[in-house]
């Protein structure tokens, strides 16, 4: 059975799009919307919204428009499945569902900022996209999770997950749009991506739920073992350690330099390389990489002693990759973790001493030896307080390297 799509009217392209009616009419002036008697169709609605960002943007219409007729550019992909992400707003406000649903209104307002876009107004009408959030967020609310709680989470998903995107749109640019433009022009592209676009719509989707899954297993792991360990010990049957968790930073010298004279091509093979390497040794530690910092990254272990492992190894592995020699500190202290960083005194004291750390170099503070002094294969030679840059007063470090190896001259 075929099903029969009504055709939309200007008013509706307009309203659905988000735009006014001079616009739409512009879009048909200019060839790039066309109007028939039929009326206009879903991915007329798609057109206009991709347009009007365009135009928003500075991209001249005008000139899109004599492309479009020339045969320059097609349009006519956009009304394949895969670009129903830019479908046009619903009629419900952010008034309307806020007052339907109970989810406050400033709660509700910071969907549309996660999902990258300014803060709408109130009357403004929520896209379908930004409806799938409200069950989530209702279900939190009714089972106790606060709303500065639950803001904090939309902004930090929202922000990674634009991260994502944007190394999504880099690979689409330049592995599937830019042969096909070497080979023709932009007219080419919807046709000859088309089904690639479609197929990996639904698998793609697949694949990023699975890898949160997979990340969401390990953190779920971490709530466990916290909640077992203070059961534990209310009941009298296990003492927790008392170990304070570590912050660590690997620096890469000379990386900057290193990029900017070879190329951003090069740059971008040292990131994979680097990438790779932090990311498998810190996980064989229990430790995890919290971000990264251009030319080195910041990682957070609940074992200070692990992470001096980790460090050593990872000093190691730089150079057996080829890559820039690196340095590391560390340093064991109370952390505060908001939005999917760690921030506080321990993040900052480590973070300096990275930066006094030479090349090839392990340094860590008293309390890292403290924590992880009777790690075997691993030996602690102090160098005395020292003043390290923003700090207050002279903190006394340690190189750490493994027993029977020379540590670097100072």
């Amino acid at each position: 059975m075929t099903i029969e799509i009504a055709p939309l009217t200007r008013d509706e392209v307009a309203r659905r799009s988000g735009v006014d009616e001079q616009f739409v009419d512009r879009l048909v002036e200019l060839g790039i919307v066309t109007s028939s008697e039929a009326g206009f169709t879903e991915g007329d609605v798609r057109r206009t919204r991709i347009m009007h960002a365009l135009d928003a943007a500075g991209m001249p219409l005008e000139a899109v428009g004599i492309a479009i007729r020339q045969g320059q550019i097609d349009l006519s992909f956009v009304e394949d499945p895969a670009y129903a992400l830019f479908a046009g707003p619903t009629e419900q406000t952010f008034a309307d569902v806020s007052a339907d649903t109970g989810i406050p209104l400033e709660l509700l307002l910071t969907v549309r900022e996660a999902m990258g876009s300014a803060q709408p107004a109130a009357g403004d009408r929520m896209r379908a996209l930004e409806l799938e959030v409200v069950p989530a967020v209702q279900l939190q609310l009714a089972n106790g999770v606060r709303a500065e709680v639950i803001e904090r989470m939309l902004r930090a998903y929202g922000d990674n997950l634009r991260r994502m995107s944007e190394v999504e749109a880099d690979w689409w640019m330049s592995d599937v749009i830019q042969p096909v433009l070497a080979r023709g022009g932009q007219a080419d592209v919807g046709p000859q991506t088309a089904d690639f676009a479609n197929a990996f719509g639904p698998v793609g989707d697949r694949m990023v739920l699975a890898l949160f899954h997979g990340h969401q297993s390990q953190a779920w792991l971490k709530n466990f073992f916290e909640g077992f360990e203070a059961t534990l010990a209310r009941a009298g049957l296990h003492s927790p350690n008392g170990r304070q968790p570590a912050i660590c930073f690997l620096d890469l010298s000379g990386y900057t330099r290193l990029t900017e004279e070879r190329g951003d091509e090069a740059a971008a093979e040292l990131a994979g390389r680097l990438s790779r390497l932090v990311q498998r040794t810190s996980a064989r530690y229990g430790g995890k990489a919290v971000k990264w910092l251009g030319d080195g990254v910041m990682f957070y272990f609940r074992d200070p002693g692990q992470g001096v492992l980790a460090a050593l190894d990872m000093i190691d592995g730089a150079a057996e990759d080829g890559l820039p020699p690196a340095h590391v500190g560390l340093h064991a202290g109370p952390v505060l973790f908001q939005e999917g960083d760690y921030f506080g005194r321990t993040v900052n004291v480590a973070a300096r001493i990275a930066d006094y750390a030479r090349r090839g170099e392990v340094l860590v503070s008293d309390d890292v030896v403290g924590a992880a002094q009777e790690e075997p294969g691993v030996r602690f030679d102090a160098i005395g307080p020292v003043e390290l840059k923003g700090m207050t007063e002279a903190i006394p470090l340690n190189v750490a390297r493994r027993v029977g190896q020379d540590a670097p001259t100072r």
